[in-house]
């Protein structure tokens, strides 16, 4: 039975369906999993028949880097063109260029058959098995779904900005929770209000050279939309940290970290999402620090001697 979708698009929900139930093919594959992993990121907002052959394609690479143009639209069920519009759609200049890539990211590397989903019955050893591909899986997309165009522009906005408002709902909330610890301790102004109502009237408040971090793995969250919304109409930047692009988050963004994530298992994919998200917000205090020291410096003078209350 499939789980049920609250996306939008049936053809996202394809998708969905399609990761969950054929896991990673590519686990182990470093630049497979890149390639994978940024073609994950940009088919959030797909045709119906484009997503039919992103679902081929996350399904099985192997099949769509050694067929042809009729053979790839034949297994999916689509026209030859929509093939083509598929490829273009997720970032290349035509199916040619697709097979290319895949070709050029295999080299001489194994593929590997897809991850069982964990049952009831399975071991703690294949739980942490798991854990760790899927976290593995989950950075190594990262490398190619994070543009760092996007990265350098979130520094230097963050850089600039009076406060910042981070917010996220559900397991997203823990991202945001670190982003203001770790943005605090190298001297930026940075709120986390939890409670959604107070968010939407703290960041009604803000105005231009203030800037919203939004956290959300599906880039839908109605909550997290709503405090993306305020901030725009506000005048703030727009910072998402997301999955995808093509969503609503991503799109209503001014900067859109989008992090990928190669297919995984349904248990799996929260967690390497979150792990991936970890380390955007990582990169980012970093590069802050590097580019403002004396700030990070007496950010850290201020934390000394602090009493542990844990």
């Amino acid at each position: 039975m499939r789980t049920p979708c609250l996306r939008s698009s049936r053809a996202h929900c394809n998708i969905l369906h399609i990761v969950k139930e054929n896991g990673n093919r590519v686990s182990g594959d470093a630049p497979l999993v890149q390639l994978i992993g940024s073609i994950q990121a940009r088919s959030g907002d797909l045709a119906a028949s484009e997503a039919k052959v992103v679902e081929l394609l996350l399904a099985d690479p192997l099949f769509v880097g050694a067929s042809t143009t009729a053979q790839v639209a034949a297994r999916a069920g689509v026209s030859p063109p929509s093939v083509i519009r598929a490829a273009r759609a997720i970032g290349f200049s035509g199916f040619t260029e697709l097979k290319i890539e895949i070709a050029r990211a295999r080299g001489t590397t194994r593929f590997f058959a897809p991850p069982d989903v964990l049952t009831a019955g399975a071991t703690t050893a294949a739980v942490l098995e798991a854990s760790i591909r899927a976290g593995t899986d989950a950075l190594t997309a990262l490398g190619g779904a994070l543009e760092l165009s996007a990265l350098d522009q979130a520094v230097s906005t963050i850089h600039h900005a009076r406060q910042v408002i981070a917010f996220g709902a559900g397991p997203s909330a823990t991202v945001a929770a670190d982003a203001v610890f770790r943005l605090r301790a190298v001297g930026v102004t940075t709120i986390g209000i939890p409670d959604h109502l107070s968010a939407m009237i703290a960041t009604r408040l803000l105005g231009p050279g203030d800037a919203v971090i939004a956290v959300s793995s599906t880039g839908r969250t109605s909550t997290t939309l709503a405090i993306a919304d305020a901030a725009s109409s506000a005048g703030a930047s727009l910072i998402a940290v997301t999955n995808q692009y093509g969503t609503p988050l991503a799109t209503l963004a001014n900067i859109a970290l989008v992090v990928g994530g190669a297919p995984l298992p349904a248990q799996m994919a929260a967690a390497g999402s979150r792990l991936a998200q970890l380390v955007v917000i990582d990169a980012l205090v970093a590069a802050l620090a590097l580019r403002d020291p004396e700030r990070s410096g007496r950010a850290e003078r201020a934390g000394i001697d602090l009493p542990d209350i844990g």
